[in-house]
């Protein structure tokens, strides 16, 4: 019985472990540099066990490792008790993420941190950086896919033009496609004296505003640094299509998207319908010498931007249309967008003309204000974190936070401390309500920052202890002025009654 009960128990234990089981490698000091070599690529994230961004990593890491498994390893390194190898890779912050092949570092990760993300940018990390194309309908294949492509044509593949295309194809792999061939028939149509690079856009993004290929230039010399530049400048066109692989390398800009219910698997034509009506109008401004980029979203899959924008996120045939610039800047297009494209055009010739005001996110200003601890809004935070005279702590919080809600009676007994120092403000913003300025970088909750009079476009963000002492000590070294501290009064000593 006993022996029985034992065995089923042994099962239940070994069951357990296989389903717990993790495809993250775990690394160290001692087996990093052997195991590294020993995949063609891998791709190490550097954490500290503490780090909130690398908890939240953990999970995606977790299900992108299982869904690449026997395709890219994906690893792990703890810094706090490996600090020899992260030293030794420059690791300042966490989580640090590197892409290493045979053995040796070949750059940073800077991809997307989901696990569909990850598995999408390490599956262009397998494989040559540059697929071969052997026929006319390899190549044909090829360019036919929903995302651009980049095709070099060499009539020596030991040349050092296509030496240099390789170093910029293995560059920019995680982003782009790359292919090449020898193929007479393809170099004779497509090369210049025996090499040639051209761009194909997706053909389904084909139309009449902009050509469905560019070459790269005849009178430039090939070499990897001119091939990237003339990638970057080239790949999106006018208006691409915005997803969420493609982000990144879109938004940061001065950017106009129009979001609608876009799908080019379901509806191309309906699709590209819209997105030709916003072309038509960008290019009248792009060609008047102005200087905007352009997109097309779903309305969908970027909600929560929609939202941002204080627009209607449900669905809906016709465009909403939002510009952020790179200063964090939004304006949106209240007028509704109309089939001739004529609002569009008003829109943006107001946008031109300094005509729009900007949209701003915000809770109402509180009627009374007087606390000890300030309730900024994007309203006033000019009006009061901005204050070049004033030092401001500012703590930026969610309503639903844990972390928020324990330290908040020590905020407020702070900035009780600090009441009668005219020259320090104690302050909090809901960060979820409101638009947070682009100097201030909130990835989670709560994020504190010192804005130090005088030095407003320069926050400092605060890494130190919450405990009220900390935040006071913080403040005796950071403030530019002595901070004035109210100190707690001391319970008077009852006399003793006398017998």
């Amino acid at each position: 019985m006993m022996r029985s009960l034992f065995s089923a128990l042994l099962v239940l234990a070994v069951a357990f472990n296989a389903a717990w089981a993790s495809d993250v490698i775990d690394l160290t000091d001692d087996d990093f540099e052997v195991t590294v070599k020993e995949y063609s690529v891998i791709l190490v994230e550097f954490f500290a066990p503490w780090c909130g961004h690398c908890k939240k990593l953990a999970p995606e890491f977790e299900v992108a490792a299982t869904k690449l498994k026997g395709t890219v390893a994906l690893a792990k390194v703890d810094c706090t008790a490996n600090s020899n190898t992260c030293n030794k890779y420059g690791v300042s912050g966490y989580p640090t993420i590197k892409i290493f092949r045979d053995g040796e570092e070949s750059g940073a990760y800077d991809g997307p941190r989901s696990a569909d993300g990850i598995v999408s940018t390490m599956k262009k990390q397998a494989g040559p950086a540059s697929v071969t194309l052997r026929s006319v309908d390899e190549f044909e294949k090829f360019i036919a896919d929903s995302d651009a492509s980049v095709v070099g044509f060499f009539r020596d593949l030991y040349s050092d033009p296509h030496q240099e295309y390789l170093k910029a194809a293995n560059t920019l792999r995680e982003k782009y496609r790359f292919a090449h061939t020898d193929d007479d028939g393809l170099v004779n149509k497509y090369d210049n004296n025996g090499e040639g690079i051209v761009l194909f856009r997706p053909p389904r993004l084909a139309n009449k505003f902009e050509d469905g290929s560019v070459s790269f230039p005849a009178d430039e010399k090939i070499t990897s640094h001119k091939i990237k530049k003339f990638i970057q400048d080239n790949i999106f066109g006018i208006c691409p299509h915005l997803t969420e692989d493609n982000r990144e390398s879109i938004q940061g800009k001065d950017l106009l998207v129009a979001y609608y219910d876009l799908d080019y698997d379901k509806n191309p034509k309906g699709s590209n319908y819209w997105r030709n009506r916003v072309m038509m109008v960008a290019k009248k401004f792009l060609d008047a010498g102005q200087k905007l980029n352009f997109a097309v979203a779903n309305r969908k899959s970027f909600a929560h931007e929609v939202t941002e924008f204080g627009l209607d996120s449900s669905s809906s045939d016709i465009p909403v249309v939002g510009i952020k610039t790179a200063k964090g800047e939004k304006f949106v297009m209240q007028e509704e967008f109309s089939r001739d494209g004529k609002a569009l055009e008003r829109f943006l010739q107001d946008y031109f003309d300094g005509k729009l005001k900007r949209y701003m996110k915000s809770e109402p200003i509180p009627q009374n204000n007087d606390g000890p601890v300030k309730v900024i809004v994007a309203e006033n935070f000019d009006e009061l974190v901005n204050d070049d005279s004033k030092d401001v702590l500012i703590e930026f919080y969610a309503p639903w936070c844990g972390h928020c809600k324990n330290l908040e009676p020590k905020y407020k007994e702070l900035g009780e401390k600090l009441a009668s120092d005219p020259n320090i403000i104690i302050a909090k913003m809901d960060a979820t309500a409101n638009d947070v300025p682009p100097q201030y970088e909130v990835r989670g909750f709560p994020t504190i920052y010192f804005s130090p009079a005088g030095s407003k476009l320069s926050p400092k963000r605060y890494e130190g202890g919450r405990e009220v002492s900390d935040f006071l000590s913080y403040l005796k070294k950071e403030a530019t002025n002595p901070p004035i501290v109210t100190e707690d009064e001391k319970p008077k000593k009852k006399k003793k009654e006398e017998l």
